[in-house]
């Protein structure tokens, strides 16, 4: 098999060598910010996360892509991520559902990607230099680290608007009727939503009243990308909803429902990407392991008519919210997982709760 030599380079200069994967990038250079992600499984789902809009994945697990890929894993309808980044890629699928090999799977949705690389070195240097931009490709390296520094990264970028839906669509068929915004929704979270609700998915530019004109009984806040201070007039919609309707927000949403209580958020030094994180749940004490994948979060005591519901273990980030006189609740990690553990599962049947006693 035919080995193309690449590098990566980061934008302080630091540089790794590696082969060419997947597709063949212009002018043999691929930017984005370098991030990592811990999971042992579940390649797949990460790549096609539309939250990876803008940045580049790095596998921390050495071995990619040995069961394959499936349609049916996808969780979106393109990977919006810049590249991959992987210590090996498996040259041989091994998997009854696999249709092709993940090599196979990034030429064809036009993401490249580089191999070799000592991913190890690479997430300990962002660990403590903190996720920055990148280049890689086949080009050489004064190009790709001129390159690295002019990428601008996420910071102030609505990267939302290059993931929502064009225009509003319906899965699912129960009893309640749930409007959701896609700021970069997952399939695996309609999946969840669409088993206990008529879901009406919307752009994320929808206004408060183009939403409460479709008389629904819950509103959910998705997962998406990037900066929450970048988004364009989601905040706003929430606003106008608070008090309507209940609300449940994850991720993204749980960042943009903070900003409308008036809650600041941050960035973190390298974001948490991984399907084992502990989060303590602090009306029970109970502790979750769950799946995360954000960069941004929402800075603690930053709120003052909300309670922080749940935290992290392992940096004692803001992980959860239950706003004190209104009805809506959010969490900054992934209750749906895919991948991940299903620890969390809970929480949509306490939006089930939540629009029941709003209904009362």
């Amino acid at each position: 098999m035919t080995v193309t030599p690449a590098l990566l380079v980061l934008a302080d200069g630091t540089t790794f060598e590696g082969e060419a994967i997947g597709a063949v990038p212009a002018d043999g250079i691929a930017t984005g910010e370098v991030v990592f992600n811990t999971v042992l499984t579940g390649y797949q789902e990460v790549i096609t996360d539309p939250s990876y809009a803008g940045q580049i994945i790095t596998f921390t697990y050495p071995h990619i892509g040995n069961y394959g890929v499936t349609p049916l894993d996808d969780e979106s309808r393109r990977p919006f991520c810049r590249g991959v980044v992987v210590r090996e890629m498996a040259r041989r699928r091994s998997n009854w559902r696999a249709t092709d090999g993940l090599d196979g799977f990034l030429t064809a949705h036009g993401v490249p990607g580089i191999a070799g690389i000592d991913t190890r070195r690479l997430t300990r240097h962002i660990r403590e230099a903190g996720a920055m931009p990148a280049a890689f490709g086949t080009a050489d390296e004064v190009a790709l680290k001129a390159a690295a520094i002019a990428e601008p990264g996420t910071d102030g970028r609505d990267l939302v608007a290059e993931v929502t839906c064009a225009e509003p669509y319906v899965v699912g068929e129960g009893p309640r009727r749930v409007v959701a915004y896609d700021l970069g929704m997952k399939a695996t979270i309609l999946h969840h939503l669409g088993s206990r609700a008529t879901v009406e998915v919307v752009p994320a530019t929808t206004t408060a009243d183009e939403v409460l004109a479709r008389n629904p009984d819950g509103v959910f806040l998705s997962n998406g990308p990037g900066d929450p201070a970048a988004v364009k007039g989601t905040v706003e919609a929430i606003e106008g909803l608070l008090g309507q309707v209940p609300i449940f927000g994850i991720c993204l949403g749980h960042q943009l429902l903070a900003t409308a209580l008036g809650g600041a958020t941050y960035k973190l030094p390298f974001g948490h990407h991984g399907g084992n994180h502990p989060v303590r749940r602090l009306d029970t004490g109970a502790i979750e392991i769950t799946s995360q994948n954000h960069n941004y979060a929402v800075a603690e005591g930053s709120l003052a008519t909300a309670d922080v519901s749940h935290i992290n273990l392992n940096d004692g980030v803001v992980e959860g919210l239950r706003v004190r006189d209104l009805p809506a609740f959010s969490v900054q990690y992934h209750p749906e997982a895919g991948p991940g553990p299903h620890d969390s599962r809970y929480l949509f049947d306490l939006f089930d709760d939540l629009m029941d006693d709003f209904a009362r």
